[in-house]
């Protein structure tokens, strides 16, 4: 197993074209918990075509879902890494919005290795991608952090400083969302199969007690309640949203996100009451328009 850094970074991007429809956003706002009390007008605008609204994670997963019939799974072929692909661990998720997602359309969609960091006992993987319309309108960059434990000592940089640590002070919100038993199950139909995610037995020889919730489930839970609570339904008021995966939940525990705000930045930090405040997303922070 290898990483040769600079190949990794002059490789050609790969691009592929993506498209979407209003049942694809639909299904992805279930999968994250929207239409809790299906009557009321702030959860109509996720999961009801007339006036529908879009949120930014919609991104994450835009181009896989039932729209995109039967596709293969995401892969770890990149020039320049050579890695064991039992070693590797979603670290982070990052997302820029440049503008609105509609509830329908196509583009494409260019993937690159942005970076690699070397940590010492394990190497990080910067995966980004970048989306455009049609007519080459940027729409959204992401950048996924993997990491690849035992993959270190390759001898690149250690990467930027963490950032958006907890203030040192109360929250000035807590916001508190309720996942179900089965959103796991409906999550995974817009593109994540992974089996840890619906099989009990595949989830124990993982070592969980049964299947988990997709770490990006938990991504879009914590940008939805703040969408909700915060920024008054607004989706299009975030400009970004970064956060550290710390920690997996089972369907149906809650996650409870402290915000504490800073002008036009939202400090993030989220936990599972349900196992005496066991971290879920740490590091996190939105900026918003």
């Amino acid at each position: 197993m290898a990483i040769d850094r600079l190949a990794a970074l002059a490789a050609e991007p790969s691009v592929r074209e993506v498209s979407w429809t209003e049942r694809d956003v639909l299904l992805y706002h279930l999968g994250i918990g929207a239409g809790a009390d299906p009557v009321a007008p702030a959860e109509l605008r996720w999961v009801y075509e007339k006036n529908i609204s879009v949120l930014p994670t919609f991104a994450m997963v835009a181009g896989q879902g039932v729209s995109a019939g039967d596709i293969a799974p995401p892969g770890m072929n990149l020039p320049g890494i050579d890695i064991d692909l039992r070693k590797i661990l979603h670290g982070g998720q990052s997302l820029t919005m440049h503008g609105p997602i509609p509830a329908s359309g196509s583009g494409v969609l260019s993937s690159r290795v942005a970076d690699v960091w070397d940590k010492g006992k394990a190497a990080v993987i910067v995966l980004e991608q970048a989306a455009a319309d049609v007519d080459g309108n940027p729409l959204w960059t992401s950048e996924m952090q993997i990491w690849a434990r035992g993959e270190g000592g390759f001898g690149g940089p250690a990467g930027p400083e963490t950032s958006a640590v907890a203030p040192d002070r109360a929250p000035d919100k807590v916001l508190r969302s309720q996942t179900t038993a089965r959103q796991a199950l409906v999550y995974r139909l817009s593109g994540d199969m992974n089996p840890l995610h619906a099989d009990p037995d595949f989830a124990a020889h993982a070592g969980f007690d049964r299947p988990i919730l997709h770490g990006l489930a938990s991504y879009g839970v914590v940008c939805k309640a703040v969408v909700d609570d915060i920024l008054g339904g607004d989706a299009d008021a975030v400009e970004t949203f970064s956060a550290r995966f710390a920690g997996s939940i089972y369907p149906g525990e809650a996650i409870e996100t402290s915000v504490w705000r800073e002008d036009n930045r939202l400090i993030l930090h989220a936990v599972c009451p349900d196992r005496d405040g066991q971290a879920v997303l740490t590091h996190a922070h939105m900026e918003i328009r």
